[in-house]
């Protein structure tokens, strides 16, 4: 049976890490960059996410899993291949209806952690249902090529011309006919080759010259990264 797609808000919800070796280092940081708020159950650390939990970036209990432990858990990752704590670590996540993940074992999930390729605000996840996290680490790759810098810079216009284009009060249908006009040319293309002209008279053709200003501000930025 497939997977239902989905992005979770993690921010500030509290999401339980069992193990610390490399495997949950790459969970951690992964929840730690959707601002979740973390506890990590574990007798040891890396050497990194000693690091972090030095600077206060989650919660550590040293010490192995115990029953009760998930209480008030939003999201559980076992990164641990001991089975048998797996299955106590599903166990009680089913007893208490709780999202889980267990690194590499399907059979105990009802989250699958996709490969993903971030661009700012632009998230593309690749699963597999857990079949093969090579072909989907293999498909990541490639569409880092193919995703640059210049989708989070669009992301950063694009989010920036919404509400000032929403704030003028034009009925649905208006809106979503000029935001889908908005995105028509290729204007990562435009970014990348640095074609700034070309973006501000699409820009103003579309909008006026009011929404000029974003262009430019998000131009500057771009400039830094």
């Amino acid at each position: 049976m497939g997977f239902f797609p989905v992005c979770l808000q993690l921010a500030n919800r509290p999401c339980i890490v069992v193990g610390g070796g490399e495997v949950a280092r790459r969970k951690v940081e992964g929840l730690l960059s959707c601002g979740a708020a973390v506890t990590v159950i574990s007798p040891q650390l890396t050497a990194s996410l000693a690091r972090r939990r030095e600077a206060g970036e989650f919660e550590w209990r040293a010490r192995e899993y115990r029953d009760g432990d998930l209480a008030g858990a939003f999201l559980v990752i076992a990164a641990t291949d001991d089975q048998m704590v797996q299955a106590r670590i599903h166990a009680e996540a089913e007893r208490d209806n709780l999202l889980l993940n267990v690194a590499d074992v399907p059979k105990w999930c009802n989250v699958i952690l996709p490969a993903v390729v971030r661009r700012g605000d632009l998230s593309i996840a690749i699963s597999t249902g857990g079949a093969s996290q090579a072909l989907a680490g293999k498909l990541r790759r490639e569409l880092e090529g193919c995703f640059g810098v210049e989708y989070e810079v669009l992301l950063r216009l694009l989010s920036r011309l919404r509400p000032l284009v929403l704030d003028r009060g034009g009925d649905h249908r208006e809106n979503k006919r000029f935001f889908q006009t908005l995105v028509e040319p290729d204007l990562a293309a435009w970014i990348r080759e640095g074609r700034w002209d070309l973006l501000r008279e699409h820009v103003r053709s579309l909008g006026g010259d009011e929404l000029l200003a974003c262009v430019e501000d998000v131009r500057r930025q771009y400039d830094h990264l």
